[in-house]
């Protein structure tokens, strides 16, 4: 790997050294700065001319010979005038912007930082993200604070709750998951999150319904598709990055169980109450060759790294992965792809399931090397409810040819079932420059 600096690394580690982080390259400001000094220029220079001529023509009090320095010599008058100016225009323009400006960041972000963040995320990797549910929400939290150019691919197979409800009785995709991803990368005040997550408690018809599945079905109406009801929902909402379904066919995740013979279950809650009395052997669609969804093939194609969960492994992960148009990409893709392992095993789907449990199992679906990289929780600290149907992944130990495992501290102590969207972001992203600058060594 080469020891050479770049000179934009090296600006860049200079202004960060000084806190100066508005002369970083690329913000678009130091060249507006430069406009402006050039105007400031032209203008005084025009006023000097007429100030002149009429200086030297006209009868002035003595305190003028004190107060235009006549005393000094020229160039020393030219170099103090000068400094006072550039002082003057440094600190009106400083002023100016935290009066006029500051209502453009947070409170405790200045304009400049949220410039920053903003321009740094515009430029950040193209990724993937391939799952449903809770899991993939957590992730899209995490990274859409590092890029803006993210691409959740949500499965269609949901048929429980809200989105069962309003899918067998409008015929209409399950808008459960997609509220969440809209809801996880929407630029929002946290009002208008609480707002599509708000779930009805009572009403005739409207008892279990959340008010964001109400919202994107109606969108449908109004649009004539759930793609384009997905659309303007995330142009509403200021959605950083697009949410797009798998596949745009009613699909059935069906499955084949087994406690003492082989038993068929069609339905994605089903097949997770019956996994509580009888082990999930696999899982698939029906019917099996439901087509993609173009835009999703096309931003696989494109990507620059694919993440692939967490969520619940049979009924969220796979199901996106088992349209064979995805799979294809996915294999003809040259992105980055990493799994992300749950931090705990799901009660009826992946019980006592082990780290390399869970990769033989999405491998036995989709076959060997797509993930061959998996990124896994190795703090195992953290409380543990003792009477708790669920328990943390752990390795069994043994390491197979072709798979990398990476631990990290990727869960959330607070709620140790899931993933902290911070930390996991950070792991991700820490795997893929590293990546990358393998790659480019």
């Amino acid at each position: 790997m080469s020891g050479k600096i770049s000179p934009n690394a090296l600006w860049a580690r200079l202004v960060k050294r000084l806190n100066f982080k508005w002369l970083y390259i690329g913000l678009g400001i130091k060249r507006w700065l430069l406009v402006l000094f050039l105007g400031v220029t032209a203008l005084a220079l025009g006023v000097a001319f007429i100030l002149v001529d009429w200086y030297r023509g006209a009868r002035l009090p003595t305190v003028f010979y004190y107060l235009t320095l006549r005393f000094l010599d020229r160039e020393v008058r030219g170099l103090l005038l000068g400094i006072v100016g550039v002082v003057l225009i440094v600190l009106a323009l400083a002023q100016l912007s935290k009066s006029v400006v500051s209502a453009l960041a947070s409170e405790d972000t200045s304009v400049i930082e949220a410039l920053y963040r903003k321009r740094a995320r515009s430029r950040g990797p193209k990724i993937v993200a391939l799952g449903g549910g809770t899991g993939l929400a957590t992730l899209l939290r995490g990274l859409k604070e590092h890029t803006d150019q993210i691409t959740a691919i949500v499965t269609v197979a949901d048929d429980g709750g809200s989105s069962g409800r309003l899918r067998r009785e409008l015929g209409t995709l399950p808008p459960g998951d997609f509220r969440q991803c809209i809801a996880a990368l929407a630029d929002a005040e946290p009002l208008m999150t609480l707002l599509l997550q708000y779930r009805f408690s009572g009403g005739s018809g409207l008892e279990g319904h959340s008010f964001g599945n109400l919202l994107l079905v109606a969108m449908a109406g109004i649009t004539g598709s759930f793609e384009r009801a997905l659309r303007e929902s995330s142009r509403v909402l200021a959605v950083r990055g697009q949410i797009l379904p798998s596949t745009l066919r009613q699909v059935t995740l069906c499955a084949e169980t087994r406690a003492v013979e082989l038993e068929r279950v069609a339905g994605e809650s089903a097949i997770t109450q019956r996994g509580k009395h009888a082990r999930i052997e696999r899982v698939y669609l029906e019917p099996e060759q439901a087509p993609a969804y173009p835009d999703a093939v096309r931003a696989i194609l494109s990507a620059d790294l694919i993440v692939a969960g967490p969520g619940s492994l049979f009924t969220s992960v796979l199901p996106n992965l088992l349209v064979p148009d995805i799979q294809n990409a996915l294999r003809a893709s040259a992105a980055a792809k990493i799994y992300v392992c749950n931090v705990a095993t799901q009660p009826g789907e992946t019980d006592g399931f082990t780290v390399e449990e869970h990769c033989d199992a999405l491998e036995q679906h989709i076959g060997a090397g797509i993930f061959t990289t998996i990124l896994a929780n190795n703090n195992y600290a953290v409380p543990w409810r003792a009477n708790s149907p669920s328990q943390l992944v752990k390795p069994r130990g043994e390491r197979a040819t072709g798979r990398t495992i990476i631990f990290a501290d990727v869960v959330d102590e607070t709620k140790p079932w899931r993933h902290d969207p911070t930390k996991l972001a950070h792991a991700i992203l820490n795997w893929y420059d590293t990546q990358s600058t393998t790659r480019n060594s």
